[in-house]
């Protein structure tokens, strides 16, 4: 890898946990792969569809596994949910179930975070969630405050086990109410152009990277993006045949998707 200019008009949305690391351990070859990508000068954007952090504070657990990231290298569902709900309804409110990461977020893009009469009932992760918030979503939710969901994950892994996602959170809500929530995250066309849009992408030369056949596949395959799925998170290579459609290439990890997946044939000679 002597060259360190890229011809390739491509770039990269990675989604973390599964593909980048599992909890707070690194996967083995993802940062060899970031490395590569950083001296070929190929453009990436790190995707999560978890809101309970900052983008700030992503940027900084990566940096920790050893892998050098700038907030502006982190887009997140609550990032994506803000500026949406911005555009929709400017200097709105907002009853938030969720954490910092949701709250900076549409403090951000101009959002006043209140608990009664909100224009949005926005769900997202939390450990700090208990009855009594869900509770008085269902209300404001039944008094005609819109539902939105920073996404629509029935689970989400941790170093002990799985614990219920934003979905079934706002299953909850939606069975009480009988109203169904808008989601913004992965696989929501919203977030998926929105993050290509940051790196000044076009449609095809946009790859996005996941672990997960239902979020990050599906984005990619809805939007026309190339797909690569990892098999060192939540999907099995069997599990692949449980759904109607594929990634184009599938992996066991980051670091072996193959060079020609990627690069022109004039950059592959350069960089070999």
């Amino acid at each position: 890898m002597q060259n360190k200019t890229s011809n390739a008009k491509v770039g990269f949305l990675l989604d973390m946990d599964g593909v980048i690391y599992h909890g707070n351990k690194l996967i083995e070859g993802s940062d060899i792969f970031l490395q590569r990508l950083r001296s070929l000068e190929i453009p990436y954007l790190f995707l999560t569809n978890n809101s309970q952090r900052t983008r700030r504070d992503v940027a900084l657990k990566l940096t920790r596994l050893g892998i050098p990231a700038e907030p502006e290298q982190i887009f997140t569902c609550a990032m994506a949910t803000a500026r949406y709900l911005a555009s929709k309804k400017p200097n709105g409110t907002a009853y938030v179930i969720g954490e910092n990461g949701m709250t900076s977020a549409l403090h951000h893009n101009g959002y006043t975070v209140v608990d009664d009469e909100p224009d949005f009932v926005v769900v997202g992760e939390g450990r700090t969630i208990n009855f009594e918030t869900i509770e008085k979503a269902v209300r404001l939710v039944d008094k005609g405050a819109s539902l939105i969901a920073t996404n629509l994950d029935t689970m989400c892994p941790t170093d002990q086990g799985i614990r219920p996602g934003c979905g079934a959170i706002v299953a909850m809500i939606e069975s009480a109410t009988g109203k169904k929530a808008f989601s913004v995250g992965k696989p929501s066309p919203v977030m998926m152009r929105m993050a290509r849009k940051s790196l000044n992408l076009s449609t095809d030369q946009t790859i996005m990277v996941g672990d997960t056949m239902y979020t990050d596949i599906l984005g990619a395959v809805q939007m026309g993006y190339r797909s690569v799925l990892v098999l060192s998170g939540q999907t099995s290579q069997s599990g692949i045949a449980d759904y109607a459609y594929s990634p184009d290439i599938t992996v066991p990890r980051l670091n072996e998707i193959p060079d020609d997946f990627y690069l022109s044939s004039t950059t592959n000679e350069l960089a070999s």
